[in-house]
Parts: C-alpha cells; sequence; structure tokens
C-alpha cells in the first residue's frame, strides 16, 4: 500500500477500549485500515493490552488520550482521518442505576449528535444495538454481558422481561458496513433476536446443564409478550446475523477463557 493510499484510510475510534469498539478496532485492522484510538488513559495495560495483541496493531494501531469531558481533547486525533467511529459515551457510572444512566447517556448523544450532523453538514450514520452480548475482547466486564454473568454467578430469579439481542460481532460489523457503504443512511437497529428471559435461560441450560441458573420469574404475572422488530435494514446493509444460541455460548467460553466463571 502506498503512503497516500495509508493517509487515505485513517479512522478514528473514540472509546476505543470499550467492548464493542473493540471489536470495530480489530475489524477494521483486518481491513487494512490505520486506526486512532482514544481513551481515557492510554497508559492503562487493561485498557489497552488486549488491543495491542490484535494483528496488524503493531503495524496501524495509535492509541491517544481523549476525554469527551475536555473540550477539544479529540481535535488533533480526528483531524486526517476520512471517518470517526464515536462509540465512547461521557457518563460517570457512580450511581445507583449505572446500566439507566448509561442507556439515558447514549441517548441524548445521540440526539446531539444528529442535531451537530444537520448544522454542520456532516454525513452521519447511526447504529443502535439491543443487549449486546458474545465474546469479550477486554479483559473486565461490561455492563451488557453482565447481564448474563449474573445469571450464571447465583440470581435466584430472573426479570419477566424480553430482552432484545445482539451479538458483538454483528453490531461492530455492522459499524463497518455502514461507513463503507456510501448509500447508507439514518438509523440502524442492530438486535438479532427478541425472547423472553425464561427462553434464553433454557438455551443456556441446554448447552451447560451443569450450570446453576434461576428457574423462578421474580413476579407471577403471566410472561411478558415478545415485541415485534425488524432485521429487514441491517440485513440490508449486509449483516449477517450470528444465531443466539451461538451467541451465548461464546459469551459462556469467554467468560470460562477470561476466569469470571468455571464451567
Amino acid at each position: 500500500m502506498s503512503t497516500r493510499e495509508e493517509k487515505q484510510k485513517v479512522v478514528c475510534v473514540s472509546g476505543g477500549a470499550g467492548y464493542i469498539a473493540s471489536w470495530v478496532v480489530k475489524l477494521l485492522l483486518q481491513r487494512g485500515y490505520t486506526v486512532k484510538a482514544t481513551m481515557r488513559d492510554p497508559n492503562d495495560p487493561k485498557k489497552t493490552e488486549h488491543l495491542l495483541a490484535l494483528e496488524g496493531a503493531k503495524e496501524r494501531l495509535q492509541l491517544f488520550k481523549g476525554d469527551l469531558l475536555e473540550e477539544g481533547s479529540f481535535d488533533s486525533v480526528v483531524n486526517g482521518c476520512i471517518g470517526v467511529f464515536h462509540t465512547a459515551s461521557p457518563v460517570l457510572l457512580s450511581v445507583a442505576d449505572p446500566q439507566l444512566w448509561y442507556v439515558l447517556s447514549k441517548i441524548l448523544a445521540e440526539k446531539a449528535a444528529w442535531e451537530s450532523a444537520k448544522e454542520n453538514e456532516i454525513d452521519l450514520v447511526t447504529i443502535n444495538p439491543g443487549i449486546v452480548i458474545g465474546p469479550l475482547l477486554q479483559p473486565t466486564v461490561n455492563l451488557s454481558v453482565e447481564v448474563i454473568l449474573n445469571f450464571v454467578n447465583g440470581a435466584q430469579t430472573f426479570p419477566n422481561e424480553c430482552y432484545c439481542f445482539a451479538d458483538v460481532r454483528d453490531v461492530a460489523n455492522a459499524h463497518v458496513l455502514a461507513f463503507e457503504n456510501p448509500s447508507a443512511c439514518g438509523r440502524y437497529c442492530v438486535v438479532g433476536e427478541v425472547i423472553h428471559c425464561h427462553d434464553a435461560l433454557k438455551i443456556l441450560q441446554n448447552l451447560y446443564p451443569t450450570l446453576h441458573l434461576p428457574d423462578k420469574c421474580e413476579d407471577d404475572k403471566p410472561f411478558a409478550s415478545k415485541y415485534e422488530y425488524s432485521r429487514e435494514k441491517a440485513e440490508a446493509l449486509g449483516v449477517d446475523f450470528t444465531p443466539l444460541e451461538i451467541s451465548l455460548r461464546d459469551t459462556i467460553e469467554s467468560f470460562r477463557e477470561k476466569g469470571f466463571i468455571s464451567v
């Protein structure tokens, strides 16, 4: 690849050490991009070692300090990039319900992004996944896969609700496909399957009979009904959804590989 071609394939991934972002970085490196990944502390090995171990990282991965709460801290990083994958979210998790506030931060961030894109004539596409599960690249447990880990680690009951699951590999792929497809536009909801928690646990129990999973619902009401969703727009983008059974299996195997559980 020539120097000019290399410059044309430089992209930025904010919050690069995160669950989805790490997979985005992995896919981008596999596709030959030079990736500028930002994080609050690029000197923290827990944030960087799994990224530096990726194929192509030695040649084409650059790590930068970037804090969304510091105005202007991303200006020099995105300079010269042909695209930005903005996965970081400015939320402090020292609150009673971090999942709720994280979701709210994403909603508000997207709203602000669309307003800014309109004002500044920026080409923007957003990827909106459900509860993201699947194998972890990073060494720590994030909020979405913690839903599964809590069931495995001794939860006594399961909630009477339906989950909209998405495989992290599909979500990362959707980001890259949306960037590379010039006709991509608007919002893409990336949800592989909507399933009641009870039925998801049954799949896990069949895969891993020795797991001690909750078999009692938290209330005595009829099970919540599954809601409708469409995969059509994401599939038109090129997303080939991973079957839920594989996503759940790979999540458990990843937990085991990283020492979070023993099965």
